[in-house]
């Protein structure tokens, strides 16, 4: 596991303890998951992990949800930069939970993560192979207004022209910068992809998307692009047979099934949930008569 790897290099990281043995998938994301990767590119990884039952389960602690002490639950762990193993690491680890919640939105970049193709995937347990298997099952109308939501914040990263480093150096060489664009036609070409699909290829286009980032396309070309794919998609959104929303229950069956592989049968939790639910109600209903 890289995370791992990179933890016991010695690296000046800060996961919570327990995250290092738990990893439940890592994945290469980025231009190495695009396919338009350069010696450069750092190594973007995006994973997920199993947090300890108390912090998925709080009130098998005694928790009881709006009241007293709380506790934090762990939602993501997130850090960049990181020097080690001779390149520079960009890492994002999700809980499960929270994972699935994303991926059951279709925000882009998660979903991205479970269709990275084989190659990209560093490591793997039964989990994250359950989550992978089913990723077609998560992929609803609701990804466009998603997509065409990132695609719209890169092009405003475009047009403002406000960079550092190596994104200045684009801007200087070929008058905007070209990663930003890049990920525009990429963003609006995946969401055709899956209204049109029902499915995702994330490095179908990559020669198209390295033409771009070459600078082979003027900021006007790119603009136009983007205007007419804009208004294709909206029509295929009314023609598409997608469903139009998730199917909730069917995601939660897969993240139980996660779950109950890495903890362990969870019918005396999901109990233990619904007799607190119960108990709340009935006080409720006791205070409504005073």
């Amino acid at each position: 596991m890289t995370l791992r790897k990179v933890i016991d290099s010695g690296a000046h990281i800060t996961p919570p303890r327990w995250l290092r043995d738990n990893l439940a998938y890592e994945t290469m994301m980025g231009s190495v998951a695009y396919g338009v990767s350069n010696d450069s590119s750092d190594m973007d990884v995006y994973g997920v992990v199993m947090p300890p039952k108390e912090l998925v389960f709080p009130h098998i602690t005694g928790e009881i949800s709006g009241f007293g002490r709380q506790i934090q639950r762990f939602s993501q762990w997130q850090e960049h930069g990181i020097k080690a193993l001779d390149k520079t690491w960009d890492f994002s680890i999700y809980g499960i939970v929270n994972f699935m919640q994303l991926a059951m939105d279709n925000n882009p970049n998660i979903l991205d993560s479970i269709f990275t193709p084989v190659r990209c995937v560093i490591s793997t347990t039964a989990v994250g192979t359950m989550i992978r298997e089913n990723r077609r099952l998560l992929l609803h109308k609701g990804s466009w207004p998603k997509f065409k939501g990132y695609a719209y914040q890169q092009m405003s990263k475009i047009r403002s022209k406000k960079a550092t480093g190596k994104r200045a150096e684009l801007i200087e060489k070929h008058g905007y910068d070209t990663k930003f664009a890049y990920h525009v036609v990429r963003l609006l070409n995946q969401g055709e992809q899956i209204l049109a699909t029902g499915d995702m290829d994330i490095e179908l286009c990559r020669e198209q998307l390295k033409s771009v980032r070459r600078g082979e396309w003027t900021l006007e070309q790119l603009e136009e692009w983007a205007k007419t794919k804009e208004r294709t998609l909206d029509e295929l959104y009314t023609k598409s047979t997608l469903r139009h929303g998730p199917d909730e229950p069917a995601v939660r069956q897969v993240l139980v099934d996660c779950l109950e592989h890495h903890y362990g049968s969870l019918s005396t939790l999901l109990n233990t949930v619904s007799d607190e639910r119960r108990l709340l109600g009935q006080i409720a209903e006791i205070v409504k008569g005073y």
